[in-house]
């Protein structure tokens, strides 16, 4: 059996590169080793036995930057995908039995920040209209391949002029400023501009997720502008929201709209190896031994597992095989999904807040904690306090639930890929345990209220989902791995060194998230490649 093109991997990437090459009319057909479309975005039944009809969002959880294009151009809306922003966007639960909140109305920001932050309230929104400003110099490069720095000659001169045309209205203060987020650590900046511990854990709980690194880390800064990129339908700056029908919600309707551009979507079909001769890619190997032929091959999994796991050793340089090897791929997190009775009741928040504001906290440390937590989880240990994200996705859409049910998911920042001394095996419900006593101090009735769990490790993650050693951004997000250094230098521009092959997932620009950008920009380039 032959196609025009091959997609490995089923998540929001590949379907997104797979619709965009069947609309350009190349026979299409996308190869997914689970039984479920959607990658890290799937919703799931968390324990079919002791809690049957009670889903959620197993890995991804919350939508921030899927960018627009994306929305429009595969008709997600037509095809049932609902979002709905989150106000707060953060709310952190404090020790001493207060809740911050993080709210996009600036008159009602400044008013809680007289509780909590009265002295840093001018400064706060100085900052944040700084912070709005630099991320949107860098917003038109997420819809674009980075340039190539092995270019030479007059195609070399235009690539650095499209580059320098973004910044040309940057003031010489805003490029230090840029600079300083990019290359500089969060605790520092935080520390260094604001007084109120409460406003920096505010601000810490949005700026490092999935982050190989402390807040006083290098490079660590550079989270106040990510999550400031733009996404959602109306183009919103820092828009974050819960999907109705959980994250599974944006992949399958991402597969509905391949399937009606004509995509064929296999499940069950892992891909062994990925086959190439002397002019290139030729297509796929499954594990139970069919032989798939395709001349284009693009694959949604991570570099590490597409280079050393399914390209044949040989077909490579050995520098290339070298810089893949060395990608930091450190996997920092785990989740923690549970059913519980009844809806926390967590200390300090307002009577005054709906179903709908209540339906998110996090559990964030102090920039120090955070600090060792992480040094802790660096050196293999898994931390004595876990740095918890909670999302209470049924408060935002009953349906995922049966009657007098709650679903809770809980990001867990900062975890060792292996402990020392041990093994996942053996401490993954450890893991549970923690994050059920931490959320416990302060929701005082969650213990008690859990009728089901499920604990996804680095390992787990990895397992389940096929991303190397856990890592849910495909690499760490930092500038040695950013932009025309993603993955590796030399080939940011979703070709690889097999001619025929493409990368199409989160280790390629722009990154990790559910944006839809990385499968955006490599179906751009593989169709601009065919035209030449």
């Amino acid at each position: 059996m032959s196609y025009d093109a091959i997609v490995v991997g089923a998540g929001h990437n590949g379907l997104t590169t797979a619709s965009y090459l069947a609309r350009s009319g190349l026979k299409t057909v996308v190869l997914e080793r689970r039984s479920v479309v959607g990658g890290c975005a799937v919703t799931e039944e968390i324990d079919p036995e002791r809690a049957p009809g009670c889903r959620v969002s197993t890995a991804s959880y919350i939508a921030s930057m899927l960018r627009p294009e994306v929305i429009r151009d595969l008709r997600l809306a037509d095809y049932g995908l609902k979002m709905v922003a989150c106000d707060p966007g953060v709310q952190t639960a404090m020790p001493d039995g207060r809740i911050v909140s993080w709210w996009s109305d600036r008159t009602r920001m400044a008013e809680g920040m007289r509780a909590f932050a009265p002295n840093d309230i001018e400064r706060f929104f100085a900052i944040e209209d700084e912070l709005q400003r630099l991320a949107a110099y860098l917003q038109p490069f997420f819809l674009e391949s980075p340039p190539d720095p092995d270019r030479t000659g007059i195609s070399k001169l235009l690539e650095l002029m499209r580059v320098g045309k973004r910044f040309r209205k940057m003031q010489g203060r805003e490029t230090a400023a840029l600079l300083s987020f990019l290359t500089g650590s969060l605790g520092d900046f935080l520390d260094r501009n604001f007084e109120s511990d409460a406003l920096k854990r505010l601000i810490l709980s949005n700026s490092l997720y999935g982050k190989h690194g402390g807040p006083y880390q290098p490079g660590t800064a550079m989270g106040l502008l990510f999550h400031l990129l733009s996404g959602g339908e109306d183009e919103q700056q820092g828009f974050q929201g819960h999907v109705i029908g959980g994250m599974g919600a944006i992949t399958q309707a991402m597969a509905a709209s391949c399937r009606e551009d004509g995509v064929e979507i296999r499940t069950d079909a892992e891909v062994r190896c990925i086959n190439d001769g002397n002019s290139g890619a030729e297509g796929v190997t499954l594990t139970d031994g069919t032989v798939i032929d395709a001349p284009l091959v693009v694959s949604n999994a991570d570099p590490k597992r597409t280079f050393l796991n399914l390209v044949d050793a040989s077909s490579l340089d050995a520098d290339f095989r070298r810089a893949i090897s060395g990608i930091k791929m450190d996997g920092p997190c785990g989740k923690v999904n549970l059913v519980l009775s009844e809806e926390p009741q967590v200390n300090g928040m307002p009577g005054s807040h709906t179903k709908e504001q209540r339906s998110l906290f996090t559990l964030a440390p102090s920039l120090q904690e955070a600090e060792d937590i992480y040094n802790q989880a660096a050196r293999g240990d898994i931390p004595d306090e876990l740095w918890v994200d909670c999302v209470l996705a049924s408060n935002v859409d009953p349906d995922l639930v049966t009657e007098g049910r709650h679903v809770l998911t809980c990001f867990v920042q900062y975890l060792p890929y292996e402990p020392n001394g041990s093994s996942w095996d053996a401490e993954r419900e450890r893991i549970g345990d923690l994050a059920v006593e931490r959320i416990g101090r302060y929701a005082p009735n969650v213990p008690e209220a859990v009728v089901a769990r499920r604990v996804y490790t680095p390992k787990d993650l990895e397992e389940t989902f096929g991303i190397t050693e856990g890592n849910i951004f495909h690499g760490d997000i930092n500038m040695e791995q950013l932009f025309f250094m993603r993955p590796v230098p030399g080939w940011s521009q979703y070709r690889t060194p097999i001619a025929g092959l493409y990368l199409c997932g989160a280790g390629t620009h722009p990154g990790g998230g559910v944006t839809g950008a990385p499968g955006y920009n490599a179906a751009r380039q593989i169709l601009k490649d065919r035209r030449q």
